[in-house]
């Protein structure tokens, strides 16, 4: 047996690592110089330690493993106390959103109209299961209009990049679907089930989040980065012949200042060499978009399922400014924007809150995402433009009365998979594969969050092994 694994992201890597422990055959292949797909770690020379992707991970059993294999486990770091605080704009000026059900009644976030229809929840019957339900209709269904406009919305889109129009309820949130369907209520479901009572533990590493993927890249002995997949084609054996390109990479001298947050590019040139390596399992750790290419001539119908899974343009957008000259005190996790605010951007995480000692001293820096699907004009426009437009905006929410010391942006051209109407046939093609030697733990297969990932790799290794 010889898997052949094709792209470095988190799936890709720990999936590599638990064959590695198991003593099967892989290689994996990686067109980038960098492993770890959408985690992006750059050290500012100015004394910034930014975070292009993930900022923080839920800190669970299989993640706390992994780290302690990878000789991280000294290196965790845990967000400032006034992390648990979560704003959202309301009104023109960021209000605390109630942390739980109990602070939400109590509070005066939500109209009495809404807290009676949150207490009405509790007796309200079930509807039939829907798979084709959207987030916004089961919240406005369950909760009403103005949960989801303040709560829902934000959220969705600050963390998925997503509408809740458009995802759907049974593959981005299946827990809610699944309490619902055994309670009748889902806040009767979350009380007895004892999850409503507060936010998991969430943490980040001392040299960025990166630093995970680059510690797994490290250990792994059939690591194969600057190796472009550009074709499979089928062996006699009923394997697979999974054709490469190698590349001499020559790594641009630009720093995260010169290129504005981008930090350092690896540019895919000076080809070396193409050559053949056969498999007997093809894992596909690379978005659904660049899986879809390589698919297209073995699997056409399952290729065009996974031509159709959405990605929305993201750019996330670096801010540092004087603490002397930002009114708000920051004192909390960071602030998202509701649609219904006609904001610029989805929102902002208050980064030096977060982690104070990633920033230089006497500053603040928010890290604010311009793009995603209800966002997407935003952030197809040029990055002249997005810094301009962000600073305007944290200027006008935050009382900011002085010009950034820095700005600078990463720009992700496609951001996080939709679990909208699309993924489910994407994700139905693609198990459909197995039969074959074809499995997917990229998180449009596994799920968006880093535990969905770890748990479904934990599968993947049971199945082909």
């Amino acid at each position: 047996m010889n898997v052949a694994i094709i792209g470095g992201g988190l799936g890709g890597l720990v999936l590599a690592w638990r064959l590695q422990q198991a003593g099967i055959a892989y290689t994996l292949f990686e067109a980038d110089a960098q492993p770890g797909g959408n985690f992006r770690s750059l050290a500012h020379p100015a004394g910034y330690l930014l975070e292009a992707g993930p900022n923080s991970v839920q800190l669970t059993p299989e993640l706390e493993t992994l780290l302690a294999e990878m000789g991280l486990t000294d290196d965790l770091i845990e967000p400032a106390g006034v992390s648990g605080r979560r704003y959202v704009l309301r009104g023109g000026r960021y209000r605390e959103l109630p942390g739980s059900p109990p602070a939400l009644l109590k509070g005066s976030f939500f109209s009495l109209a809404t807290k009676w229809r949150l207490l009405r929840e509790l007796w309200q019957p079930a509807a039939a299961p829907n798979p084709a339900e959207t987030v916004a209709a089961f919240f406005e269904r369950r909760f009403g209009r103005e949960i989801l406009y303040y709560a829902v919305n934000p959220f969705t889109s600050g963390i998925y990049a997503g509408d809740p129009a458009q995802l759907l309820l049974h593959r981005t949130f299946p827990s809610l679907a699944a309490l619902e369907q055994a309670h009748g209520s889902v806040l009767r479901g979350l009380i007895k089930s004892k999850t409503g009572g507060g936010r998991r533990r969430i943490v980040g590493l001392k040299n960025g989040l990166q630093s995970l993927p680059l510690a797994l890249a490290a250990r792994l002995t059939g690591y194969r980065p600057n190796t472009a997949v550009v074709g499979l084609t089928r062996a006699e054996d009923g394997g697979y012949e999974v054709v490469t390109r190698v590349f001499n990479p020559r790594v641009a001298a630009e720093t995260a200042d010169d290129a504005a947050g981008r930090g350092l590019k690896t540019r895919a040139t000076d080809e070396e060499r193409e050559h053949s390596t056969h498999a007997t399992h093809l894992a596909l750790a690379l978005p659904a978009h660049a899986a879809a290419g390589l698919l297209a001539n073995l699997f056409p119908e399952a290729a065009a399922a996974l031509a159709a899974v959405q990605y929305p343009p993201m750019s996330v957008v670096f801010s540092a400014y004087d603490r002397a000259a930002v009114a708000h005190p920051l004192d909390g996790f960071g602030a998202l924007h509701p649609k219904v605010e006609a904001p610029y951007a989805a929102g902002s995480i208050w980064s030096s809150s977060l982690y104070p000692d990633r920033v230089p001293a006497g500053q603040v820096l928010f890290t604010t995402f311009v793009g995603g699907v209800q966002y997407a004009e935003a952030a197809g426009q040029p990055e002249a433009a997005q810094l301009a437009a962000v600073d305007e905006e944290l200027r006008r929410l935050y009382g900011i009365t002085a010009a950034p010391r820095w700005q600078g942006r990463y720009h992700w051209p496609r951001s996080i998979p939709q679990f909208d109407a699309h993924i489910g046939p994407a994700q139905a093609a693609v198990d459909a594969l197995a039969p074959a030697g074809v499995v997917a733990v990229a998180n449009w297969r596994a799920g968006v969050g880093v535990p969905d990932v770890l748990r479904w790799v934990d599968a993947v290794v049971e199945l082909i092994v």
